[in-house]
């Protein structure tokens, strides 16, 4: 009677050990096909990302060759200097004061950088223009002021003549002034007067702006 409880036992204890193998290989097999699965999602995900940060890098270095009639692009600033001499009156903003010659070179420059965004107009691409006025060291007081106007006013003139940079370029008007402030005293040079000038940044970023309706 002893015998027959214990191999009952036993095999009960066989078909347990059995039952919970398969268990956990169902386990294992099931563990393994989802981590496979994550595994082919990240790597698709990673895959997707890095070409768009190829495309952004594409296009990067696509805005370092705008029109080198119009602009000079310095690498050490990633930014382009205007490379027309716009001569203001001291504490003028008024564009419509400067040579009619001078005018009609600004809006080619703008037309410019108009069809280099038209150009390169890839989907999930939208681009950020900066457009930074700079004031020249003198006796007057609000040369910050007076930069930004400068930029705000080309804008402006920009507009007026149609230049439109359309609805995947965000634009952005700053002014950096006469450098006398600490951190606003880069890329100027040793020549006051040709600080009266316009610098151009342009960044291509993944994302939405928005779009026109």
């Amino acid at each position: 009677m002893k015998e027959k409880k214990e191999s009952y036992f036993w095999a009960s204890y066989s078909d347990l050990m059995t039952s919970l193998f398969f268990v956990m290989l169902v386990l294992f097999v099931l563990t393994i096909a989802i981590l496979h699965k994550k595994m082919v999602e990240i790597e698709e995900e990673r895959k997707a990302t890095q070409a768009q940060l190829d495309k952004i890098n594409e296009v990067e270095k696509a805005t370092q060759n705008i029109d080198a009639k119009y602009f000079e692009y310095r690498p050490d600033f990633k930014k382009h200097i205007l490379r027309i001499s716009v001569w203001f009156a001291s504490g003028s903003s008024d564009i419509n004061n400067i040579s009619v010659y001078t005018q009609n070179e600004l809006i080619k420059a703008g037309q410019s950088i108009e069809k280099f965004i038209s150009r390169n107009s890839i989907d999930g691409i939208q681009y950020l223009l900066i457009i930074e006025g700079q004031a020249s060291k003198d006796y007057y007081q609000e040369n910050y002021e007076l930069s930004y106007e400068r930029a705000l006013s080309l804008k402006k003139f920009w507009e007026s003549k149609g230049v439109d940079f359309g609805h995947t370029c965000e634009v952005l008007i700053c002014g950096s002034g006469d450098g006398k402030l600490s951190g606003t005293n880069f890329m100027r040079e040793n020549q006051e007067k040709t600080n009266q000038r316009f610098l151009i940044h342009i960044v291509p970023k993944y994302g939405t702006i928005g779009s026109r309706k």
